[in-house]
């Protein structure tokens, strides 16, 4: 039976994804440091423009909070709450303000009914269960023999398929939200010309790891699909 983790040749398949992944984080983390030291000109910060954004747009009911930790801002539909890492909920650097506006995008997208943000939103469940669950299943599956086991291991293929589905419609829902956080930076008259295309390198680095997410799945799936293919064959 071929080992399932590092001993198993397929392993190798992970690797370009892997790599990108890490090259992924290193740029994210790497910009917004950069740019996390470079005050706005004009001082606003994350949680004054997140706010004056919102109540621009007619969201005057969501409020924006402080939530712990580095890179956890996120905008919460269930609850229509914006949440802001202190960083940026306190900053006044480019970084900040590109994270605060890239989030309040999310929130006016929640408004429109931007389709993808609503299709995420409604298969997260099923993906979110489907990622936790694929690999257990799968690997049950390589235990037994065929029939049941090879059942189970589609199962968990298809499983783990709901996790891809799910990562790549956030890809269109990111850049969305990036686009209109540059839109509204500039049209709000927040950063400068020049600052708002510095936000764009963080919001473009905080891209590349939803890319790497969708390479990443596709590479595990990849993977599972020749592993049960070797299983059948081993058989």
């Amino acid at each position: 039976m071929p080992m399932f983790y590092f001993g198993d040749p397929t392993f190798i398949i992970l690797i370009p994804a892997l790599l990108f992944a890490f090259y992924a984080q290193f740029k994210v983390q790497s910009a917004f440091q950069k740019y996390s030291q470079m005050q706005s000109q004009k001082g606003y910060t994350g949680a004054q423009v997140a706010r004056d954004i919102l109540d621009r747009v007619g969201l005057t009911d969501v409020p924006v909070e402080i939530t712990r930790g580095r890179l956890t801002d996120h905008y919460d539909p269930k609850n229509r709450v914006m949440r802001l890492s202190p960083e940026v909920y306190n900053g006044n650097s480019i970084a900040a303000l590109g994270v605060a506006a890239h989030e309040t995008g999310h929130a006016i997208q929640h408004m429109e009914g931007y389709s993808f943000l609503n299709l995420r939103n409604a298969i997260y469940p099923v993906a979110a269960f489907g990622s936790q669950a694929a690999f257990p299943i799968f690997f049950i599956g390589l235990l037994f023999g065929s029939g049941v086991g090879y059942t189970l291991m589609t199962l968990g293929i298809y499983m783990f398929l709901a996790a891809l589905v799910f990562q790549v419609i956030t890809l269109p829902v990111e850049f969305n939200a990036s686009s209109k956080a540059l839109m509204l930076l500039n049209n709000g008259n927040y950063l400068t010309v020049d600052e708002t295309n510095k936000a764009k390198k963080v919001l473009t680095a905080a891209a590349l790891t939803y890319v790497a997410a969708v390479a990443m799945a596709a590479a595990q799936i990849l993977r599972l699909l020749i592993l049960r293919g070797s299983r059948r064959d081993y058989e």
